[in-house]
């Protein structure tokens, strides 16, 4: 049962890095823990985290609260894969109260969709309106190829109920080499033809993967090139508060997006932070650097020492990403997707 809120809180200031970029927007992740295990993200026997290590979610929702404080707006909730932690829907609850006050504009989640059914409509009920689906492939035999275990028929399971639940669904789409160039037209058909936008996003070198990433990356600057000889593609002046570009396919009324960290850096207008699920604080995907917020989180129910190495997280904040892809080398991090579900 959460108890009474500690008086000893913050002063509410915004986080603003040396590069004069604030950050009103935090990627929270609950777990390590997957159901499937794509070979982009994690390897086949991962080992995870003990759940001593594990913040719980009393603690997570301290460290939203402290963050909501110093200006954040939006949460994501991500894993790993957030919906198998559980009594998470307890977390969501908590954090509907800061959308009722306005405290808080926007709650969602990333998941892969294969538990939504179960749970879209508690979603809903809790205040979220919208959430990311990761799935990058229609054909359910690549589909398993690519979680190594998952079944394409829960997936889509989940995102009949979600939207049944009168959630709105983006579709996220890791775009590879290979097979994805092929199915990337049905990927636009599909979504669009349903009212979910897609988002394509480029490998990024993180984790070990199985396969050589000089081979398999795709340049999302390239792939638009190629689309365009086949679809209209109207730019759009929009902005989810991600890094994401948008287009309108004319053909289809539908919206496409394209995250490029790699053939176009997007850092200079980054306004997230992330923090893993044993309270690791990142300000950047793409750098090793973290500052550790659990020891503090826990050594005392006053706030302010966890809100001082937040301050000194942001202060010291980097420019932009370290890794890169090209023909010949790979500039990557050893840390897995799955640690702060992208």
């Amino acid at each position: 049962m959460w108890h009474e809120r500690p008086t000893r809180e913050v002063t509410p200031r915004p986080l603003v890095d040396g590069f004069g970029r604030t950050a009103n927007y935090l990627r929270l992740s609950v777990t390590d823990r997957c159901d499937l295990r794509c070979t982009y993200c994690m390897s086949e026997n991962m080992t995870f985290l003990p759940r001593r290590e594990i913040l719980d979610l009393e603690e997570l929702y301290r460290l939203a609260c402290i963050f909501m404080a110093r200006g954040v707006r939006k949460i994501r909730i991500t894993g790993g894969e957030p919906l198998v932690r559980k009594n998470i829907m307890t977390l969501f609850s908590m954090l509907r109260a800061h959308l009722e006050t306005g405290k808080l504009d926007e709650l969602t989640l990333t998941t892969n969709g294969t538990l939504l059914d179960r749970y879209a409509e508690a979603l809903f009920a809790n205040g979220v309106r919208r959430v990311n689906v990761s799935l990058d492939t229609l054909d359910s035999e690549r589909y398993r190829e690519v979680t190594r275990w998952g079944r394409i028929e829960r997936v889509f399971a989940g995102l009949e109920a979600a939207q049944a639940a009168g959630l709105k669904v983006k579709i996220n789409a890791v775009a590879m080499r290979g097979p994805f160039e092929n199915e990337v037209d049905d990927l636009i058909r599909f979504t669009h033809c349903r009212g979910m936008d897609l988002t394509l996003i480029e490998e990024m070198p993180l984790g070990e993967g199985r396969h050589d990433r000089r081979e398999s990356f795709l340049s999302l600057s390239n792939l638009r090139e190629t689309l365009s000889e086949r679809w209209t593609l109207e730019p759009l002046a929009v902005s989810s508060g991600g890094p994401a570009r948008y287009v309108r396919v004319r053909e289809t009324g539908g919206i496409l997006g394209f995250i490029t960290p790699l053939s176009c850096d997007f850092c200079t207008a980054c306004n997230r932070l992330r923090v893993s699920a044993t309270g690791d604080l990142y300000t950047c995907m793409g750098n090793e650097g973290r500052i550790g917020l659990r020891e503090a989180l826990r050594a005392s129910a006053d706030d302010r020492p966890v809100d001082a190495q937040i301050s000194r997280a942001v202060a010291l904040k980097p420019e932009g990403h370290a890794f890169s892809i090209t023909n010949t080398h790979i500039d990557g991090i050893a840390r897995t997707m799955s640690v702060l579900g992208g």
